[in-house]
């Protein structure tokens, strides 16, 4: 009951972080620690309250046992970085959870509202993408692909049930 209380006390804390940045503590140079130079970049071309989502995702991975793998970590911290193509819009993210085709085309990238529901189906798929762009670890990128997929890797699952309390 406890820790149902608590991810529930911490799906509003985002959701008022949305509507208030200055509110967001991302920690940045918890994130460098773990990250590689690349991926760090990354993870700083993310907007700060996506970057306050994943550290309390990580977190809450080093909370509980088993204790998680570095790549487990870095994939978390970069889970959402397929979301950082664009402006931070708030009103955006709500409307695209209340409602969002699954019909959509990968590619090419589309603009408005249907770019906004393309992005939020595909953003792992896109991290992913960006990932191995930068050079980033193949592991983290494809732990970052299947997070929000039923899969047989287990630390992407681990990361999808963590990620759906935040």
């Amino acid at each position: 009951m406890f820790r149902f209380l608590k991810h529930r006390c911490a799906q509003a804390k985002r959701v008022l972080i949305g509507f208030f940045p200055q509110w967001a503590k991302a920690d940045d140079d918890f994130a460098r620690s773990i990250l590689s130079s690349a991926e760090f970049g990354l993870y700083l071309s993310m907007d700060i309250r996506d970057r306050d989502h994943a550290c309390r995702v990580v977190r809450d991975l080093l909370e509980h046992p088993p204790k998680p793998s570095t790549e487990l970590l870095r994939a978390a911290l970069l889970h959402d970085v397929g979301k950082s193509d664009g402006k931070y819009r708030v009103w955006a993210r709500i409307l695209v959870h209340l409602y969002c085709p699954k019909n959509l085309p990968i590619y090419p990238k589309l603009k408005g509202l249907r770019g906004l529901w393309q992005q939020h189906v595909y953003h792992a798929e896109y991290g992913a993408a960006m990932i191995k762009g930068v050079g980033g670890s193949p592991r983290v990128a494809q732990i970052v692909q299947n997070h929000h997929h039923l899969s047989e890797d287990a630390e992407a699952m681990l990361l999808k049930a963590i990620d759906e309390c935040y």
